[in-house]
């Protein structure tokens, strides 16, 4: 992989709100010698599918797969990205938010121990959701959220099971475990990202909990 190159890896559905998250994608710093590439996916059939097309589609060591309605607004974020994880090459993947436990039943974000910052409108207005502090670089997790989830090791994404838009960024969290990988949240003085997701779409969303939890129950608490 190109270890100079940063990718960022989106599965579009509504071109004028990824043409917005582009406008800050652009906007951002890049650190001296990278380069920069932009791969959207249209009609992916699942998020996994999606963001698999794209990872072999790019030699980018550095891989941001980022939603949509997701909106970077710290300007150096690139810069940090880089410098976590040359200093972690143990570090698989890292986001902005996640649980360092997952409880029984599949849903990390009802776990007690949930760490990261992100404005978000998930509650259908946009406010801040802030969890427990984190101290060091990075808080090592269980799972983190789909919103941005980076990385500097490619493993397939599930497509195989996870064939809709549900908890595929828990399954990459584990994929990324079962390989020997931490997995991170960032520590952020205030959020670098803006969620513009609305109230959320729980089609199919008990079917991939349900085979989560066959698949992987032994990581659960």
């Amino acid at each position: 992989m190109n270890s100079k190159q940063l990718c960022f890896i989106s599965c579009v559905s509504d071109s004028e709100q990824y043409e917005q998250a582009l406008h800050y994608q652009r906007n951002l710093h890049v650190p001296d010698g990278f380069t920069i590439e932009w791969i959207s996916i249209g009609q992916a059939e699942s998020m996994t599918s999606g963001y698999n097309s794209a990872m072999k589609r790019s030699e980018a060591k550095y891989k941001v797969y980022v939603h949509q309605d997701v909106y970077i607004i710290h300007p150096y974020f690139l810069d940090d990205l880089i410098l976590l994880f040359e200093n972690n090459e143990q570090l698989g993947m890292v986001g902005v938010a996640g649980a360092t436990t997952i409880p029984a039943n599949g849903i990390w974000w009802e776990s007690p121990y949930l760490y990261g910052k992100v404005y978000s409108s998930h509650s259908g207005r946009m406010h801040p959701l802030e969890f427990r502090p984190i101290q060091q670089a990075y808080e090592r997790v269980r799972a983190i959220d789909g919103l941005i989830m980076a990385t500097q090791i490619d493993l397939p994404w599930r497509e195989d099971l996870f064939t809709g838009w549900h908890f595929y960024d828990t399954s990459q969290s584990m994929e990324m475990l079962k390989a020997g990988y931490e997995v991170g949240v960032w520590n952020q003085p205030a959020p670098w990202c803006i969620h513009d997701c609305g109230i959320a779409n729980l089609e199919g969303y008990e079917q991939y909990r349900q085979l989560f939890i066959e698949h992987y129950g032994s990581y659960l608490s």
